[in-house]
């Protein structure tokens, strides 16, 4: 993440930190120059690049604060920051990409859910910004291939992180449901039985937290190219998505898509897993996907829908005691 850190110190950080805590050596002013040469003088930081593959020369400003940008409490709000804002960006941008797709009124939808989705997961995803950011300074990332295991890793790397992240987050997930934690923690995200993709990062933020310590994990356990580390934080993020937004495209009895994890939000105790539906084959939870959710004439009828209504009532009782949602008014398009 340094990498990324890089980036925004260049074209915001600097500037900022240098107009909130700016230099001052008494008796002197920080000088009004406008040469890099002439702030560095003021400054015991010297710039080297995050990575090999390119590098941002900094202007005078990147010298111009006290918390110069190895300041290890400036990287932190800046990690912070860097998630927060970034999250917020990805989830609102791709959420929106993926709901405008939708043209469906499941009766399981909450009244006003999509504006309670986004409202829990902009307040959640602060508390997880925060738990993330000092988990970025990871200690087994390298930069040039020669600093790392070799050529054959750069690839290996890529099945290594989904195989490892994929089996600890089925165990976190599956024990976020036991009863001691479940109403606390994760309930909040099960409130979305029907979920749309604003749904995606709508968690406590101590379970989407909890969700997530598999990711961070990896980079102290194993090496990671730090580029890959940057597009593995990018691509989790938007599969995440991808799984809540509803469009049931993969049909495969290994793939976690859409439609298993859907499986999971109607009926609470099947499909744990993030990526695949191996762990949950070998833990005896995997629930096959509604034939008729791969139907487009099937899909939103109200045939399948009364189904999973009748099915996630009894599922609700069982698990929860009751059900205590609100639901807003039933509007499916009879498509028998």
């Amino acid at each position: 993440m340094d990498i990324v850190n890089e980036v925004f110190d260049t074209f915001i950080g600097d500037y900022v930190w240098a107009r909130l805590l700016p230099v001052r050596a008494a008796p002197y002013e920080f000088p009004s120059a406008t040469n890099v040469s002439a702030a560095q003088a003021f400054s015991s930081w010297r710039y080297e690049p995050a990575t090999r593959f390119f590098s941002i020369e900094p202007s005078s400003a990147a010298y111009a604060s006290v918390w110069t940008r190895d300041n290890i409490c400036r990287q932190g709000i800046n990690l912070f920051l860097i998630t927060y804002v970034f999250g917020l960006l990805t989830y609102y941008g791709f959420s929106t990409l993926s709901y405008i797709f939708e043209t469906t009124k499941h009766p399981k939808y909450l009244k006003n859910q999509i504006r309670l989705e986004m409202r829990q997961a902009t307040s959640g995803m602060f508390g997880m910004a925060l738990l993330t950011a000092p988990s970025f300074w990871p200690s087994k990332l390298y930069d040039l291939t020669e600093a790392g295991p070799g050529l054959w890793y750069n690839v290996v790397q890529f099945p290594l992180f989904l195989i490892f992240t994929d089996f600890l987050v089925y165990w976190i997930h599956r024990g976020l449901h036991h009863k001691l934690v479940y109403k606390t923690l994760h309930k909040p995200h099960h409130r979305w039985i029907m979920p749309t993709p604003y749904a995606s990062h709508a968690f406590h933020p101590l379970d989407g937290f909890a969700q997530s310590i598999p990711y961070h994990m990896f980079p102290f356990l194993f090496p990671l190219q730090k580029v890959s580390y940057v597009a593995l934080f990018v691509f989790v993020n938007l599969w995440t998505i991808l799984i809540h937004d509803g469009e049931y495209v993969a049909n495969s009895p290994f793939i976690n898509g859409a439609a298993c994890h859907t499986m999971h939000h109607l009926y609470f105790n099947y499909n744990y897993g993030q990526y695949t539906t191996l762990w949950d084959r070998l833990g005896g939870s995997y629930r096959r996907p509604n034939a008729e959710l791969f139907r487009r004439d099937q899909k939103t009828s109200d045939r399948e829908w009364s189904k999973q209504v009748r099915e996630t009532e009894q599922m609700v009782i069982q698990v929860e005691g009751k059900d205590d949602r609100t639901y807003g008014p039933v509007d499916a398009k009879k498509n028998d």
